[in-house]
Parts: C-alpha cells; structure tokens; sequence
C-alpha cells in the first residue's frame, strides 16, 4: 500500500506546487489521479517515482518511509514510472528495453506479446533502436511495454498514458490495464483525464491547486466528474 502523508513540494523559485496531498493507493487496485491542467497531478507522480524531493511530508509504501529513497532504490523495491515524455535510448533496440526492464534475455515470441499488449507488431519494432527515429506515439508504446515488462513491479504509476497514442492501440492498453487489474499482488496509478481509464478505475482522487479536493471509489466519484463535463459543455454551446 502506497501512502502520501501531506506530501508538499516547490520549485526553485519558490513556488508551491503541491500543497498538502494526503492519499492513498490500496494494494491490487487500480487508482486515478485526474483534476485540471496545472493542479499538480505530473510533479506529484515525479514525487513518487523519486524525480522530485518533497520539501515536506512522507511517502510511505508497505510500512517503509521511502521519502529519502533515491529512484534506483524505489525501483529495487517494486516501483516502477513512466514518463509523459518517454526518454530516447541510441544504440539500444527495443528488445534491449524490455530484456533490461525483465532482467532477463527475453525470447522474439515474449518482446512481440509485450508489443502487442500496446498496440505494436513485434516484427516491425524488436530490432529498431529506441531513438529519436521513433515517433512520440510509438516511443510512449514501447516505454509502456518496459512497464509492463517489469513483472517484479508491485506499484506501476504511469503519467498520461494516453498521450500520443493513436484509437486502436489505447484499446490494447485498456485491456493491458485490466489484465493488470486482475494481479492482486500489482498495484496501477494512473495520471490521466481520459473517461475510459477512469470508467475501469477502482478509486479515483481529483488533485487541483495542489490539494486532493475529492477522493473515492469510481462509482462515488466518474458521474460528478461527468455531470461536471457535460454541463460545461452544455455552457459553452448556449454561450
């Protein structure tokens, strides 16, 4: 179980990003952090992840205080991130990231299944470099895929999954999500606005100005936010 005890944060300049978050993420399910642009969902995920120092509060998973843990030892003990804006790798191929994120040489049949699971053909992009000749979209599949690939990984967060990737391969991803939602031993923190990721979440929390302002289950929370949504775009037409 992950939780975040009035976890606060700032920038160099001084300005508070994160105002006081309390949370948390229960084991084996699958949780949503979503809220307006700005509210601090992205610097909050990088707080977890190791990215970023709190200048105050505790991240706490499974009664150890990793606050001070740097990213390698939360990756070591089950944490694994990934990115908005996936990293490039020259001179590594694909199946070099997902053999690396495995810890273990994986066979063409396991690099092609995991690529499928976000939408890829594992014969186009197993021998690829993981560089700068990769389109964002494919770029965010494949970093993805290393998540996935990381069957030791008890808390998988991921920051707006959805960004980059084309209709068809956001169903494979679903469908990875909601096989992952079946491993009570895994964990998924999702950053994301989109409603078909909320509508298979177990929890949601809706973070702005910093805050948690709304926290609950799915059922509690997805049809506020969707009346919500609706009637603004209701506003905008009659305006």
């Amino acid at each position: 179980m992950l939780q975040l005890k009035n976890i606060q944060w700032e920038t160099e300049t001084g300005e508070k990003i994160l105002n006081g978050i309390d949370l948390t993420v229960p084991d084996g399910k699958l949780t949503v952090i979503t809220g307006p642009n700005g509210g601090g969902k992205t610097s909050l995920a990088k707080v977890i992840a190791g990215l970023y120092k709190p200048s105050g509060g505790q991240i706490i998973i499974d009664d150890n205080d990793i606050t001070d843990w740097s990213i390698t030892e939360r990756s070591k003990n089950g944490l694994a991130y990934a990115f908005q804006q996936p990293v490039r790798f020259k001179g590594l191929t694909v199946r070099d990231l997902l053999s690396i994120s495995a810890e273990r040489e994986l066979s063409s049949a396991e690099v092609c299944h995991m690529l499928s699971e976000v939408g890829l053909c594992g014969r186009d992009y197993i021998n690829r470099e993981a560089d700068a000749s990769l389109s964002g979209g494919e770029s965010k599949r494949i970093e993805i895929a290393t998540v996935l690939a990381r069957k030791d990984a008890t808390l998988l967060v991921f920051d707006e999954p959805e960004a980059g990737i084309d209709l068809w391969s956001f169903t494979s991803l679903i469908e990875a999500f909601e096989n992952i939602k079946k491993d009570n031993n895994r964990s998924l923190l999702i950053i994301s606005h989109q409603e078909r990721i909320m509508n298979i979440a177990d929890y949601i929390a809706v973070v702005s100005g910093g805050k948690v302002v709304k926290m609950g289950t799915r059922e509690e929370i997805f049809p506020t936010l969707i009346d919500k949504t609706a009637a603004t775009r209701c506003s905008l037409r009659t305006n």
